[in-house]
């Protein structure tokens, strides 16, 4: 058996790898994706006062703190049992705005544009953002850097630092947005709505206009038929700050709905041993494996489930948008991995659309930021939706709120079993008779790309330790020796 080995993989957060197995005819048995890196916050927690968290949870890494940092602080509320008043959530979904928006664009045109913008099969050298600015232009990076830039200044504002947030507190924010700066805020919420449109605009020319990366979009090379899950207002419309869990089954139908402290009743999580990435599953279903359709439990989370799981969208813009997409798969759900691209445009226009109404509110600029009204601390659930998908961090405590028990279940991990079976498929697909070159090894990554996963983030496990496997193989492929440590 031939084994094709892609480590590292390219654009995306952390370190990962695939293995692809070859039969005798050169065609896949199978392909797994693999993370070999060990991070283990949850175990770092432990011991630790509750009010810690949000700083602790925010260095999981540099890509995306602010959701963490907010997951944290949403579950200190429930923690230590206080509502924020409406100033402070308001600046709080401000933020996590802000950060959706920017964090977006940096993937459409970072990670994910390249293999459209130059094309799966470019060189490799060409398909990186210099690229992309080779075709689009300089004046064009010169918007997305420019606007990102001001979001992060936002964020700086409200926040206190556009990375590593400090402002989220049990019950509140530390500090109020002063009505000075409403003004530039609401400016600002105009031109990210502008630059959000052109981004659609300029998906709609690329990719749709293409009919070879259309036909891309809508195979079935990036096909999966899997449950969906997010964040739902009172009306199911699409939520990025709060509301209940909606889960719909692969039909579109809605399977589940719950508060954010029932999660673990719904959700369980299976072990494997060859990555450090644990794997969800619905509980009521059961771990099945990797495997997809009606019977499956396994779900997926990120901006096409959001959409898929959402009846439609708060914002104007945004729902014309979303109609748009539906028209063009018809109907709903859409189980075309490669829509997430799509779908995460869809979601920077309405994160922008937000910011402008946010920008409008009169409390947004009200003085009263805190509630201290607390009650025993015990046990706490916060849940937000990430760029990556749905973000779920439970602690709890003693009296005294310290840390007992945490539990993170970090939006790449919503879809690990999606991005290991979306490879396998587009392998399979791809490579026949043991015909294989670089343009399609890539075209086995965009699988995962589109899920923009963070591995730096889903790496964690209990109790903390290291289990390190060594294994000694002889010439014909048999293990002689296998040493393991945990």
């Amino acid at each position: 058996m031939k084994t094709i080995t892609v480590d590292p993989i390219t654009r995306l957060e952390g370190h990962g790898k695939i293995n692809i197995f070859l039969d005798d005819d050169g065609n896949v048995q199978k392909a797994i994706f693999q993370v070999p890196e060990l991070r283990g916050f949850e175990a770092f927690a432990i011991g630790r006062p509750a009010e810690d968290m949000p700083q602790i949870t925010s260095r999981i890494c540099g890509v995306c703190p602010t959701a963490h940092h907010m997951a944290a602080t949403k579950a200190l509320d429930d923690l230590f049992k206080v509502t924020p008043p409406p100033a402070a959530k308001a600046i709080r979904e401000l933020v996590n705005c802000a950060f959706m928006t920017e964090d977006h664009a940096l993937h459409f045109y970072f990670l994910g544009g390249p293999d459209f913008v130059l094309g799966p099969s470019a060189p490799p050298e060409q398909r990186n953002i210099l690229g992309v600015v080779g075709v689009v232009g300089k004046e064009i990076a010169g918007q997305v850097i420019d606007i990102r830039r001001r979001l992060r200044d936002l964020m700086a504002l409200c926040a206190g630092k556009p990375i590593h947030p400090v402002f989220g507190l049990p019950g509140g924010v530390a500090k109020a947005i002063p009505e000075s700066e409403r003004t530039q805020i609401q400016q600002l919420g105009r031109d990210t709505v502008k630059f959000a449109q052109f981004s659609l605009d300029l998906f709609r020319k690329i990719v749709l206009g293409n009919k070879d990366l259309l036909e891309l979009v809508t195979g079935d090379i990036y096909y999966n038929e899997t449950n969906y899950m997010g964040l739902v207002d009172a009306d199911n419309r699409l939520n990025l700050y709060d509301g209940d869990v909606r889960v719909v089954d692969p039909a579109g139908k809605e399977r589940l709905k719950f508060k954010p402290q029932d999660y673990a009743k719904h959700i369980a999580e299976h072990v494997e041993e060859w990555t450090y990435v644990k794997f969800p599953y619905l509980r009521d279903v059961g771990w099945r494996g990797f495997v997809d359709g009606p019977d499956s439990g396994l779900y997926r989370v990120a901006p096409l489930a959001r959409l898929n799981v959402a009846d439609g969208m708060a914002t104007p813009l945004a729902q014309a948008e979303y109609e748009r997409l539906y028209e063009t798969f018809g109907g709903k759900p859409v189980h075309h991995t490669l829509a997430n691209h799509w779908a995460r445009l869809i979601e920077l226009l309405y994160a922008a659309e937000r910011i402008t109404e946010l920008a409008d509110l009169p409390e947004l600029t009200s003085p009263d930021i805190r509630n201290l009204d607390f009650g025993i601390p015990s046990e706490g659930v916060g849940i937000v939706e990430a760029p990556r998908g749905t973000l779920i961090h439970h602690y709890k405590s003693d009296e005294r709120g310290v840390l007992t028990g945490c539990n993170l279940i970090v939006a790449t991990v919503g879809n690990s079993a999606a991005i290991c079976m979306s490879i396998d498929r587009a392998a399979k697909k791809l490579i026949k008779n043991g015909n294989v070159n670089e343009g399609l090894l890539n075209m086995v990554e965009m699988a995962f790309r589109a899920y923009d996963p963070c591995l730096s983030c889903a790496t964690h496990a209990l109790p903390g330790e290291m289990p390190l496997a060594v294994e000694i193989i002889d010439s014909k492929g048999v293990i002689v020796q296998r040493l393991e440590r945990r």
